[in-house]
């Protein structure tokens, strides 16, 4: 199974956006964007970024979470 997960190079290591599922160890490739195009990973949505009665809840969290694809 293959997984994608962001992260960023700084002082000669690699920080990952967020923890491998399932794996303790394994081969990875790693592939370097230009410089301009690396940005710290930011949050797509914040709490209560929506006005008047349309306001994020912890519920939207959990919907837009990303579980890993579904194997067949």
């Amino acid at each position: 199974m293959l997984q994608t997960i962001q992260g960023i190079y700084r002082n000669g290591k690699i920080e990952l956006a967020e923890i491998p599922q399932d794996i303790t160890e394994n081969q990875v490739f790693v592939t370097f964007f230009k410089p301009e195009s690396v940005s710290r990973a930011s949050q797509f949505m914040s709490f209560g970024m929506f006005s008047g009665s349309q306001q994020s809840t912890e519920a939207d969290f959990r919907d837009a979470e990303f579980n890993g694809d579904c194997e067949y």
